[in-house]
């Protein structure tokens, strides 16, 4: 488990296990994807920890870790080759948003850097600056990109009634 000296590592997981899931869950589109994502982080993190602490904030590395590393994800996704007949899947575990929610829905169908944005914003409710920063892109990059996520999700769920 953790050395004795690891009790703020161990604090920090504990505390922010719920809301980093949340995070890599909606950043992958899938909870298990999400869950193997987060742990591959948080394993990485352990091994830097007492630099990372020393230096500031955690949570902003782990954030920007989680985004790189979906990005690492999605990249050897795309290098894989396709096979005559799929393997047979375990039943996965649900997604912590409603299945039928149209604007989740939506949101999955995002370009991975758009759907980033969108979580880091309003998810995370990072500034303008601080995403910017944790996807390693200008302000002004972050804000063009904004605008075309939200276009598209506008335009997939204009046709959404918000009851309220």
């Amino acid at each position: 488990m953790f050395a004795p000296s690891d009790s703020g590592y161990a604090a920090f997981v504990r505390a922010g296990w719920d809301r980093y899931l949340w995070t890599a869950t909606l950043l992958t589109g899938d909870r298990q994807h999400g869950e193997e994502l987060l742990q591959g982080c948080l394993v990485e993190l352990y091994a830097r920890w007492r630099s990372v602490a020393r230096r500031g904030d955690p949570h902003a590395y782990l954030r920007r870790m989680l985004v790189n590393g979906n990005v690492s994800r999605w990249r050897r996704w795309q290098r894989e080759q396709p096979v005559a007949e799929a393997p047979d899947r375990a039943d996965r575990r649900s997604v912590p948003v409603e299945p039928d929610d149209a604007l989740h829905r939506a949101m999955f169908r995002l370009p991975r850097r758009q759907r980033a944005v969108i979580f880091l914003r309003y998810f995370e409710d990072l500034t303008e600056k601080d995403a910017a920063a944790v996807l390693g892109c200008s302000v002004g990059a972050l804000k063009s990109t904004h605008s075309r996520a939200l276009a598209k999700l506008r335009a997939e769920t204009s046709h959404i009634e918000i009851h309220g």
